[in-house]
């Protein structure tokens, strides 16, 4: 297999009805580290929300069970990826977020900003440090993916395109990006719990590292000092060094799905997947919530 024979396959497919399809092939195979990386990124800019990061720290899910929170994160969404929305993985795990969300009472905007999230920030970090670019069939299917999840999920008002997505996500920041000291100890839990995926001595530079690649408006909603010029270079040079690495090397001949991620490390003799996430806290929230519609999976 050549380097781009998966990409003009799949540009010969429909990215409408062979969206999730398109997108299993781009995040499995083209860019399985990329995605990785830009949708640990997504999830953390939502703390930047106060009131998605301050009922995350309420929870305590994201300062006291951080790694079986990412974990369980990772492996719910990418189930739906590799298996189908059909399957019975696939209804299994939208049934178990649609349960933990539905336990808090959270609005229909911040929903659909953190769906938003999942489109729109793989996109700029693939085309920033990507071995390629992504294409418009990626690009459209990615859209198509999320909108059929938000669909099962109940959120209203959905986008109906990539450009809604990004319009979208960029008008909710602008508008709710701000401090909250519940969302700075879940950001501060995050970033500690990436370091500790490397040796210790390496924990600082990560640390360092990690807030160069953030831009300036999540930086100031958290009140981290902005990295020097010269750290963000050095930063962002390394990784687009890498990705053009990975463009010389040859394609990738099998799939690599969230639950072989070397950073998935809290279930080592494996899950179920109708046991992962979390369970209704009573007392946080407005637990149970109702007014984000009803599924199409229970």
């Amino acid at each position: 297999m050549k380097r781009f024979e998966r990409l003009r396959q799949i540009r010969r497919m429909d990215p409408y009805e062979d969206a999730s399809e398109i997108y299993r092939l781009a995040s499995a195979y083209e860019f399985p580290w990329d995605f990785a990386r830009a949708l640990e990124l997504a999830l953390y800019r939502t703390y930047a929300v106060p009131s998605i990061g301050r009922l995350l720290a309420e929870t305590a899910e994201f300062t006291r069970r951080t790694q079986k929170r990412y974990d369980d994160t990772a492996l719910l969404l990418d189930a739906v990826v590799e298996h189908g929305f059909g399957s019975e993985q696939g209804r299994t795990a939208i049934r178990r977020i649609n349960q933990m969300h539905r336990a808090y009472d959270i609005t229909n905007d911040d929903m659909r900003y953190v769906l938003c999230t999942f489109v729109v920030i793989p996109k700029r970090w693939i085309d920033a440090y990507g071995w390629r670019r992504m294409s418009r069939h990626e690009t459209v299917a990615s859209a198509v993916h999320y909108r059929t999840l938000g669909r099962h999920m109940g959120i209203r008002d959905l986008p109906a395109s990539y450009e809604e997505f990004e319009a979208c996500l960029d008008a909710h920041e602008e508008a709710h990006f701000a401090w909250d000291e519940g969302a700075r100890r879940v950001s501060d839990a995050t970033l500690d719990l990436m370091a500790s995926w490397y040796p210790g001595p390496l924990a600082p530079l990560l640390r360092a590292g990690t807030l160069a690649l953030l831009d300036e408006p999540l930086l100031r909603a958290f009140r981290y000092p902005a990295p020097s010029p010269a750290a963000r270079e050095i930063v962002r040079r390394t990784v687009r060094l890498r990705g053009r690495a990975v463009r010389l090397m040859p394609p990738r001949r099998a799939p690599h799905h969230a639950r072989q991620n070397r950073e998935i490390k809290g279930y080592p003799d494996g899950y179920q997947l109708a046991e992962l996430g979390t369970r209704p806290t009573p007392g946080v929230r407005g637990c149970p919530a109702h007014h984000l519609g009803t599924s199409a999976v229970e």
